[in-house]
């Protein structure tokens, strides 16, 4: 059994491109009406345009804690609710801890860490007050791993599943879900992928990566599973990643 997901307002971060735009046209070819949020306003406006259903197009850089806040707030103004918050926005930084910038690695915890717990927290009083909702955070394999090229990356997805894990038991009992989908690598522009050949060829061809289609049907089975389950950590790989 599962549930629909139509007329169910959701949130995406980082939804102009990769895992959240294929989210996104997933989402609301399924009913859902969306609030496409991201630092290029003008590449969610067309997505908004080009989606079948609802969706609100609002500028949010995750390391504002106004923007996030202001992204939570136009929701609720516009669609009256938010059922699912997919805390999807994300960096990438590997490399040698002692050469690289530490600026750089404290942004990466503030887009990583620090975000995913304010888009959280931003949505927990809407939900708690309609009675139920789902949150779900793009996490990684490096959250389960100790991956020794990227250790700062490593270090955000390991607080992004302790985070899941203890929030999901502290809201449990007001009927909020709390998730992670964590992918191995994906082919889309956070690994440098822009080409849909290329993309066909590293996926399909040689299953060393999997696309950002396959992580949006991996949100969609968890989001479609009946309320009473939970899929607290869904682990998505390719069949070829022979690196971790």
């Amino acid at each position: 059994m599962t549930q629909s997901l139509s007329g169910k307002v959701a949130i995406i971060t980082g939804a102009s491109s990769g895992i959240g735009e294929a989210c996104a046209r997933l989402l609301a070819a399924e009913g859902c009406k969306l609030t496409l949020a991201a630092r290029s306003l003008d590449k969610l406006e067309a997505l908004a345009a080009a989606l079948p259903g609802e969706a609100l197009a609002v500028r949010a850089d995750m390391t504002a804690p106004s923007d996030i806040s202001n992204m939570a707030a136009r929701t609720l103004e516009h669609f009256g609710r938010v059922d699912i918050m997919l805390a999807n926005a994300g960096i990438y930084l590997p490399g040698e801890f002692a050469a690289g910038d530490v600026d750089d690695f404290t942004r990466l915890l503030t887009i990583n860490i620090d975000a995913v717990l304010r888009c959280a927290h931003a949505v927990i009083p809407a939900m708690q007050a309609q009675g139920g909702g789902d949150i779900v955070v793009t996490s990684s394999i490096s959250g389960f791993i100790d991956v020794h090229w990227e250790p700062i990356y490593s270090a955000s997805k390991h607080a992004v599943q302790t985070f899941v894990h203890t929030v999901r038991r502290q809201l449990a009992g007001a009927g909020i879900r709390v998730m992670s989908l964590a992918p191995g690598a994906v082919a889309n522009p956070l690994w440098g992928f822009h080409d849909p050949a290329e993309i066909q060829r590293v996926s399909a061809g040689e299953r060393e990566f999997i696309t950002s289609e396959d992580c949006a049907e991996a949100l969609l089975f968890m989001l479609t599973r009946p309320q009473h389950v939970t899929i607290r950590d869904l682990v998505i790989l390719p069949q070829n990643q022979v690196n971790i």
